[in-house]
């Protein structure tokens, strides 16, 4: 059987076993930290070898592999966003998506920028680089309690406003935000949307045509579980006609795939999201971006999201009965994530004993941060549980 076939009687739990199994290191640790990065499914590397043995071998052409993959990949991402193939684009990543944003979106001197004051940095250097090079100005709206606050937005709007940048998921605290209230007021305002939803998607839903979102970047390397360098970007079809290009490329431009007559140098500008893609495409990640995607298909985004909530729900119960720990994520419905954070007494000292246990994760801003993803299960819970109790009973 092939692994990631879709069989109608197959059940949800079932599917998430099967997925599990792809995953060879869930044998030997527990994985919680895929908001850095996602580990790989085997399905992964099986891909990338045989297409290294045919470049090995080098006895044919194997162009038509990388574009035919890239053109089912727009397909795929755009039904995983709620968009349209035609608005997606196969990118390098996030810091790629969102710089597009930067050099593309028609702003004057002196247009505003709206960035989060505890954002991740790749919405403050892109736009920071902008500014220096078009003169726009980079305004920073004040958060509340380290999540964004819409009072503090609608205060910071002004007249020169054009874009507001934000994450979908926050990275240190897993805070998820409402896009599409956010979505409301800038469309209502003229202000231009833009998301880097590296932190959320495959984990959790969204629907960029409901947010009214103009441009959403995303790399696939963490929760798409994809190879390191590689994801996407979405351009509306509404924003799109306005956008400049900041930069050019041969593969802008509609080739047919046959590369037998190149001195054509009027070829129009594709008219999608293709014309801002950059060039040949890394093969070997297109192809593990692919059968990637393959898994969430399978298991489909909302499943994916009860499943890591549910698990979280299980982390969330211990924690509450515990008082040497402190939950430091929001749990409310619409802004919890697939990201979980809590504190507890010597913050590095705990960190160390939990990585002593084969349990991977990572601190953050003065937290532990758990990213539970759908190769988990509740023994993986479980077993950090046991040893958060162990830690709590000798501090």
């Amino acid at each position: 059987m092939n692994p990631l076939e879709i069989t109608s009687r197959e059940t949800v739990a079932s599917k998430f076993a099967r997925a599990r199994s792809l995953f060879p290191h869930t044998s030997s640790v527990v994985y919680f930290n895929s908001a850095s990065y996602g580990p790989l499914a085997t399905t992964i590397k099986t891909a990338i070898d045989q297409n290294m043995d045919l470049r090995i071998a080098a006895d044919r052409d194997d162009t038509h592999y990388a574009f035919a993959t890239a053109d089912e990949l727009r397909s795929d991402y755009a039904e995983l966003i709620g968009a349209e193939k035609q608005e997606i684009g196969v990118g390098l990543s996030t810091t790629f998506g969102i710089n597009i944003a930067a050099f593309g979106l028609p702003l004057e001197p002196g247009d505003e920028v709206l960035v989060l004051d505890r954002d991740f940095p790749v919405n403050v250097y892109c736009w920071r680089a902008a500014a220096e090079t078009r003169g726009i100005v980079l305004k920073f709206i004040p958060s509340r309690d380290r999540h964004f606050d819409i009072d503090e937005f609608l205060k910071a709007i002004t007249s020169r406003t054009k874009v507001l940048t934000v994450s979908f998921v926050s990275f240190f605290n897993g805070y998820k935000n409402d896009l599409v209230t956010l979505g409301k007021i800038c469309r209502e305002r003229g202000i231009f949307f833009v998301v880097d939803g590296i932190q959320g998607v495959g984990a959790e839903t969204i629907n960029v045509r409901e947010a009214n979102v103009d441009i959403f970047a995303c790399g696939c390397q963490k929760w798409m579980l994809s190879p390191q360098g590689c994801g996407f970007f979405f351009i509306s079809d509404r924003v799109r006609p306005k956008m400049k290009l900041p930069f050019g490329t041969w593969l802008g431009v509609e080739w047919e795939v046959k590369f037998t007559d190149l001195f054509h140098y009027d070829k129009p500008w594709f008219d999608s999201a293709r014309r801002f893609e950059m060039g040949y495409y890394a093969i070997w990640n297109i192809l593990g971006m692919k059968e990637a995607m393959k898994i969430f298909q399978m298991l489909g985004t909302e499943n994916i999201q009860r499943h890591n909530h549910a698990l979280i729900d299980r982390l969330v119960a211990y924690l509450r009965s515990n008082s040497l720990y402190a939950i430091t994520s929001s749990l409310e419905e619409k802004h919890r994530s697939s990201i979980f954070t809590f504190s507890g007494p010597e913050i590095a000292k705990l960190h160390r004993f939990i990585l002593d246990q084969k349990i991977i994760l990572v601190q953050r801003e003065g937290s532990i941060r758990v990213s539970a993803h759908l190769f988990n299960n509740e023994d993986d819970i479980d077993k950090l549980i046991d040893v958060l109790d162990r830690y709590s009973k000798n501090a």
